[in-house]
């Protein structure tokens, strides 16, 4: 009887023990939470410094550090139109002390160009907020002398093969917008690929290409200049830093929107009130009145969001241009 009450005895206490230690656990992320951020955060941005998403990531990050408490390190990671910087923080530990400013490319578009990725955007990473958005504009010299987008793709149509178009790469928006109003409009136009936008600039100003899509940090103080004539945006609706400009809508091409967009994100199982804390911190910070004015200083839009309405918007230019992709057969790996 003895020997069977200490048996008892013991398994009571083990279980005790069991359960405390599972209670500490439980507690432990509660705690870790709580106390975030407990020292700097590192701010991954796949591309090289001075780039338009690393100029935008050092207006965000300076008043998220005040907001926080903490520094936060800008961590260029360039390399594979942004794929190695933005799968570096896919697999990093999800704990709040890791985050990534990136473009539209390595989430929506990179799923469709390359067969060898080793990250998913909608598995490895959670969605914070979108920061801004940009139209692409398109544009042409003026001695091709057309004022339309309308009378633009009428002399293309006219001229079959002997037109071309410059881009900084095959599978780039520049690219793919092209391709996208190409299929709509049934356009037979070249396309020659530059290693940048100064490039297609130069290329354009010498007559070697007649087209291009390009950001309007780029083309804008060209056609300032008179040397490039803007011809629409391709946001569905008037960009606010670009209000003269029509929509490719407004100029006859409906349903098209190629923009190009910045946002945040964390490694996928960042623990939610982290997610909620820097989604409303950054929200606030960039509807803020000077952020605001850095961003148009930029071309871009201020767009803060859910992380549901980013997820959203990741599946839908997935599903769009990815479908441009495929039509093209294009692979970049």
């Amino acid at each position: 009887m003895h020997s069977s009450a200490s048996s008892a005895s013991a398994l009571r206490r083990r279980l005790l023990g069991a359960a405390a230690a599972a209670g500490l656990m439980a507690a432990a992320p509660a705690f870790a939470q709580h106390d975030w951020p407990s020292r700097p955060i590192k701010l991954v941005v796949p591309f090289p410094a001075g780039s338009s998403p690393d100029i935008i990531a050092r207006v965000i990050s300076q008043p998220l550090a005040k907001q926080l408490g903490q520094a936060i390190v800008i961590d260029n990671k360039p390399g594979a139109g942004g794929n190695i910087g933005t799968g570096t923080v896919a697999h990093a530990t999800p704990d709040g002390y890791t985050m990534l400013f990136t473009i539209n490319g390595p989430l929506a578009t990179a799923p469709a160009l390359y067969t060898k990725l080793n990250y998913d955007p909608l598995k490895d990473l959670a969605p914070v907020t979108l920061v801004a958005t940009s139209p692409n504009v398109l544009v042409v010299p003026p001695s091709l002398n057309v004022d339309s987008v309308g009378a633009f793709t009428s002399l293309v149509k006219k001229e079959p093969g002997k037109l071309n178009f410059g881009t900084v790469g095959a599978g780039s928006s520049a690219h793919l917008a092209m391709e996208l109003l190409k299929g709509k409009e049934n356009l037979d136009i070249l396309h020659v690929p530059y290693a940048g936008f100064p490039q297609v600039v130069t290329a354009m100003l010498g007559g070697q290409v007649q087209a291009g899509f390009m950001v309007p940090a780029i083309a804008m103080p060209q056609v300032r200049d008179g040397k490039l004539k803007a011809l629409a945006v391709t946001s569905t609706k008037r960009s606010p830093a670009l209000p003269d400009l029509p929509t490719m809508a407004e100029q006859g091409v409906p349903d098209f929107e190629v923009i190009s967009w910045q946002a945040i994100l964390v490694p996928a199982g960042t623990p939610q009130p982290i997610v909620d804390r820097l989604n409303k911190e950054l929200v606030q910070i960039i509807k803020s009145e000077e952020v605001q004015k850095q961003l148009t200083a930029q071309y871009f839009t201020a767009a803060p969001s859910t992380p549901a309405e980013l997820t959203a918007l990741i599946k839908k230019e997935q599903q769009t241009l990815g479908a441009v992709i495929k039509r093209l057969n294009l692979t970049l790996d």
